[in-house]
């Protein structure tokens, strides 16, 4: 089914090749909600690939947008020059409320702290996760309704990334739907609905509080990993490891955010995107059904189609010639990966879902260079193992209404997708 109003693609089409070039604000989180943000990235590709954009957030204010893959992966793969300190979000952070994580470091600091958790997603261990995952993807599929209708983000989608991720921190199972709650905290803007309020002080305060309320969690866990031999969960490697034992309770609480960010909003939404892209290509499905050996390459597909992350942002340590823009010392940049995963000029086909697709990893939805996603191999795991149990069970899901999206220009994703499941197999 169609989950957009035609007449409201339409009249964004229109706006986004009507207003002036300069006045177009990519990071504006309106067009994502609305899934009406094809036509601004298209326009700036076309006109203005690296473009100087003004938020009216004081917090954003002027950057950089660079919408071409080529471009991006200049800038994704040239640290010396662009920087991920002090932030990976367009907003800068308040100076009583930084958050040092190791995404947001540039060498050598970030690489001996990537280094420190990267064993828990490396090969053998995701070989010793791959049958929990599968017995809890089983689980949990075989515990949905059968014609009735149920929100496929909070049922699966949801469930299944949260209880990876407390696997990943050997976390309180009881407890485990916190890190969701943590994670979308995170991220939220005022206005998500996230907060009891939408005044933007307040929000912030709520989110402080929320987050303290994270860190002091899990600072209970830590000390008591850190009294205990090492083991190979998150918290243990990082309490036990050399660059991140001495870590401040900020710095701790902003490596937190990032993992559990990472290892749990971007897969869901994903997982999600998956469901959605399949119903709206119904040749795609049937393609799939028919040939389940095609589930790696449509989770490729999926990953490439949802980009779950929209941007990352750099700061220039220098000034740098990117196309026919001189990007000044001290600027910031956004990499608009949604973007470039659509770029005309380098990807057939952009906006098909095309499961057949040759060369279907040549995406940037992971990034590329240093800080390239130590997850991805993860992500792509449980993604395959959900759609291998889903083809084994059910042979439609029916969505049934529009998806609710995030109003979020960083994270791109899901709050709700009605389904309902006919029959199983």
């Amino acid at each position: 089914m169609d989950d957009g109003s035609i007449d409201v693609k339409r009249a964004a089409r229109e706006a986004a090749y009507s207003m002036p070039i300069e006045a177009i604000n990519p990071a504006d989180p309106e067009p994502f909600r609305t899934d009406t943000w094809h036509p601004y990235f298209e326009r700036l590709r076309k006109e203005s690939p690296v473009h100087w954009a003004v938020s009216p957030e004081e917090e954003v204010g002027g950057y950089w947008s660079v919408t071409r893959y080529n471009d991006i992966m200049a800038v994704d793969t040239n640290h010396e020059v662009f920087s991920s300190i002090p932030t990976i979000v367009l907003p800068d952070p308040a100076e009583d409320f930084t958050l040092p994580m190791f995404i947001a470091m540039d060498p050598p600091k970030h690489d001996v702290q990537r280094k420190t958790v990267s064993p828990v997603v490396a090969g053998p261990n995701l070989a010793k996760l791959e049958p929990v995952i599968r017995e809890r993807a089983a689980a949990i599929l075989d515990d949905l309704p059968i014609g009735e209708e149920f929100d496929w983000v909070d049922k699966v989608s949801i469930e299944l990334t949260t209880m990876t991720l407390a696997t990943l921190f050997d976390f309180p199972w009881e407890d485990r739907r916190k890190l969701t709650r943590w994670s979308d905290v995170a991220t939220a803007a005022p206005e998500s609905g996230i907060f009891s309020t939408t005044d933007p002080e307040l929000a912030e305060q709520e989110r402080r509080t929320e987050l303290f309320e994270c860190v002091d969690y899990f600072m209970r866990l830590w000390n008591e990993r850190a009294a205990a031999p090492p083991k190979p969960d998150l918290i243990s490697m990082l309490c036990h490891g050399e660059s991140t034992r001495d870590m401040d309770r900020m710095e701790y609480l902003g490596n937190l955010i990032l993992l559990i960010v990472g290892g749990n909003d971007t897969t869901r939404n994903t997982i999600t995107g998956s469901v959605l892209a399949l119903s709206q290509n119904p040749d795609q499905e049937k393609l799939l059904r028919a040939n389940p050996d095609l589930i790696p390459s449509m989770v490729s597909e999926t990953i490439r189609w949802q980009t779950p992350l929209s941007y990352m942002r750099r700061r220039a340590l220098q000034d740098f010639q990117l196309g026919d823009k001189l990007i000044k010392e001290g600027d910031k940049i956004a990499m608009w990966y949604i973007s470039g995963n659509r770029d005309e000029t380098v990807i057939d086909r952009p906006n098909d879902y095309w499961i057949e697709r040759p060369r279907v990893r040549q995406h940037l939805s992971f990034g590329f260079g240093i800080h390239r996603c130590v997850g991805n191999r993860l992500a792509e795991l449980q993604l395959k193992i959900i759609w291998e149990e889903i083809l084994a069970r059910f042979p439609k899901i029916e969505v049934v209404g529009p998806p609710k999206r995030v109003y979020s220009s960083f994270v791109h994703g899901y709050e709700h997708l009605p389904v309902v499941i006919p029959t199983r197999n």
